[in-house]
């Protein structure tokens, strides 16, 4: 309890049992200490972590509208400048998967063509699972939301996930990262190494939600890593646009280890043809990132 009380991520809040978010900001947060800036955008996190009177946020908190967390974190970042006193603290703009690949793209593109001085997390949970569970441009292929649902004319989702690390690439950036709170110090480690650099960062943390994602609570850490091991969510390093690090796979696990405990899957599970596209787009990362390779 004395470790719970001395993070800058309270307990208390109003998160789902299981909320890969909630874990994921907590390790976020306490990485970057005290000396920290935070704008949200509207999303999960907003909602049950700042419930007036209450807050779960130790550090300056700003909540700002669904698609301009980037935005407000430049105006922050941009009056530290004046104040002469940037160096001295972490600004962080961070929202949900909708709120950065979708709504909020314009202004994150914004930021990242300035260059603001800004770590920019993403919280993956690859739906907009605030306002009921639709389909995000960072949805997985096949999966079963609210606007796309399975049925006879469909398998759920049509789309691939949108390439957002790839796109933080192309901005000429010098740090872009995908993460898992499957694996919290690697988590740590990475938001830690972004803050060392100047510049602006995009680190895209992936987040089950037992709700949206329809599976037990208890299983949100074993979930994430089964997206790692089964390559269908590779962990990445960028810098100054080379890639630089990877996590490597010993042994690749198949797609339907990651598929079967999921009810957003559930209805492609008796489809070999369904989940044998699903294990093509696992296949695919694995030879682009060289997954498989020996580390030297």
């Amino acid at each position: 309890m004395a470790d719970a009380i001395k993070t800058l991520f309270k307990p208390g809040h109003t998160a789902c049992a299981g909320c890969g978010q909630a874990i994921a900001a907590r390790l976020v947060v306490d990485t970057a200490g005290p000396n920290t800036i935070i704008a949200n955008n509207t999303g999960c996190l907003e909602v049950f972590s700042s419930k007036y009177p209450e807050t779960s946020w130790g550090v300056p908190w700003i909540h700002s509208l669904f698609e301009n967390a980037a935005a407000v974190a430049s105006g922050i970042e941009s009056a530290l400048k004046y104040l002469g006193i940037k160096d001295k603290v972490n600004v962080i703009a961070q929202a949900g998967d909708g709120g950065t690949a979708d709504i909020g793209l314009q202004a994150l593109s914004g930021m990242w063509e300035r260059g603001h001085d800004i770590l920019y997390v993403c919280y993956d949970n690859e739906a907009y699972m605030n306002t009921g569970c639709q389909r995000s441009g960072l949805t997985p292929f096949e999966a079963n939301t609210s606007t796309s649902p399975s049925g006879k004319q469909s398998l759920g989702n049509l789309r691939p996930k949108k390439p957002m690390p790839e796109i933080a690439v192309a901005h000429g950036i010098p740090y872009v990262a995908t993460a898992s709170v499957g694996y919290p110090q690697d988590v740590q480690r990475k938001v830690k190494k972004a803050l060392s650099i100047k510049g602006t960062k995009y680190i895209q943390i992936h987040v089950p939600c037992p709700l949206g994602w329809r599976h037990l609570p208890g299983l949100t850490f074993d979930i994430a890593k089964l997206a790692v091991e089964t390559g269908l969510y590779p962990l990445i390093e960028y810098e100054e646009g080379k890639l630089t690090q990877v996590r490597n796979l010993l042994k690749v696990k198949p797609v339907e280890e990651y598929l079967n405990p999921q009810g957003r899957f559930k209805h492609i599970l008796n489809s070999p043809e369904a989940v044998k596209l699903i294990q093509q787009i696992a296949d695919r990362n694995i030879e682009k990132y060289s997954l498989m390779e020996t580390k030297a």
